[in-house]
């Protein structure tokens, strides 16, 4: 995949992609290079995942704009991966929304430069491109985020069924290519609809995109758990 240059972070919408229409949903990638350790100050819409490298430092969102980023040693890639969590759909402002990197990304009040940015919309036409020769066998400590790729066979008609990612802690199900959803191990929903129209008689390719922590299976289970709930008379 080739990243977008720029000399500043550019935001979801105004990248130079899809004919100039730019990002409506998904994750964004951005990259720098970084020598000295200190404060990092960005404005993130609507989650940040920030790392040195591979080494995961934390998280930006709404609430908090600020990270330390300890010792540095050299030239260091600095990442940040930007969660596009949905979208207002009513009011004045609904289209004045904005998702990825908002503004400069400040290292002790000094803008930084030169970003790498990759678009990852995790559309169809973005998972067709991990061919079979793109997947590793699975190690016992994965880096993340990562994606993970799994089977369901289907042995007669296919039927409803539900996800439950028991031990995954956060991130999007795609299956034969359709983004069925987002989970996330707060909850209070364990579980995701899988519709059986979905399914085809054999084999089903099930791709996971995990921000964390992940597990060597996943189950398909005949009931939902949509969590704790109270009935209101």
């Amino acid at each position: 995949m080739q990243p977008v240059t720029s000399e500043l972070p550019v935001n979801m919408e105004n990248l130079p992609i899809n004919g100039g229409s730019g990002q409506s949903f998904g994750y964004t990638l951005y990259e720098t290079t970084i020598t000295v350790s200190g404060v990092l100050t960005a404005l993130v819409r609507d989650r940040g995942q920030v790392f040195l490298d591979t080494y995961f430092l934390g998280t930006l969102d709404y609430k908090r704009n600020t990270i330390v980023i300890p010792m540095v040693q050299g030239f260091t890639t600095l990442r940040i991966l930007v969660e596009n969590c949905g979208r207002v759909n009513y009011g004045d402002s609904i289209d004045q929304q904005r998702k990825g990197i908002i503004g400069n990304v400040y290292l002790n009040d000094s803008p930084l430069k030169k970003f790498r940015i990759y678009s990852l919309e995790m559309d169809r036409s973005f998972l067709q491109r991990f061919t079979a020769d793109k997947w590793k066998p699975l190690t016992e400590e994965p880096v993340f985020p990562a994606f993970f790729l799994g089977a369901l066979s289907v042995s007669d008609s296919p039927c409803d069924t539900f996800v439950k990612l028991e031990g995954w802690e956060k991130g999007v199900v795609f299956i034969n290519n359709q983004n069925l959803g987002r989970y996330w191990n707060v909850g209070p929903q364990e579980t995701l609809y899988l519709p059986g129209v979905w399914l085809d008689v054999g084999l089903n390719k099930i791709i996971v995109f995990e921000e964390k922590m992940a597990q060597q299976i996943i189950q398909f289970v005949d009931t939902p758990n949509l969590g704790q709930h109270e009935y209101v008379h």
